[in-house]
């Protein structure tokens, strides 16, 4: 589950390789904290996750198409339910143990439809099938009626992804060079994205 990063008094510890790449990092995480540019807000579970989202969604609404969700937490498709936990330690005296799940409730339809029906949305697809992934994201495009998937394979996931519209389909990736410069595929995602939603505020005015 995504966690807001350690202050920055806090100790850290990090592979020297590793450092030139997270000092910027901590360098801006600094700058925007300082600026009031970035509110980080902690969530440790599904329930908290899916109420603050509806929250967040609810008090940014007012501000249209100009706000973007950017729905990159990976939740779980299938959850135990608080009220179905048990109370005390599961003992295996009692012999093989048989776990039932339930599915985990779909944001997405709220989201686009009551909660912030004018904003921008991105969703994003994994999969570990290569072959299936494009119809997958143009279903949940059809389905839940937000604006972007970023599709991505599990293996490939890190330097390579797929931009799904409802009318395009763009792929972009990470070249050798760019790999070995430390650049990440997020960078070229936010980038275009950004354009998308600058486009998306165009046609909304």
């Amino acid at each position: 589950t995504p966690r807001r990063p350690p202050a920055l008094g806090a100790r850290l510890a990090a592979a020297p390789a590793a450092l030139p790449a997270l000092l910027p990092a901590l360098r801006e995480y600094q700058r925007a904290t300082e600026a009031d540019a970035l509110l980080a807000i902690e969530f440790t579970g599904l329930v908290e996750y899916l109420a603050l989202l509806r929250a967040a969604a609810r008090a940014l609404a007012p501000l249209g198409s100009s706000v973007m969700f950017y729905l990159a937490a990976a939740v779980s498709d299938f959850y135990i339910p608080v009220s179905e936990m048990p109370e005390h330690k599961i003992q295996s005296s009692e012999g093989p143990l048989q776990i039932t799940m339930k599915m985990v409730p779909k944001m997405l339809s709220p989201l686009v439809r009551d909660w912030a029906p004018e904003a921008f949305v991105i969703s994003f697809k994994l999969e570990t099938d290569p072959q299936i992934l494009l119809d997958k994201s143009r279903q949940a495009l059809e389905k839940y009626r937000h604006q972007v998937v970023v599709a991505n394979v599990l293996e490939s996931q890190r330097t390579s992804v797929i931009i799904v519209t409802r009318d395009s389909q763009t792929p972009l990736s990470l070249s050798d060079e760019e790999v070995a410069q430390g650049m990440e595929i997020e960078e070229k995602i936010v980038s275009y994205l950004q354009g998308q939603h600058t486009a998306f505020i165009e046609r909304k005015e």
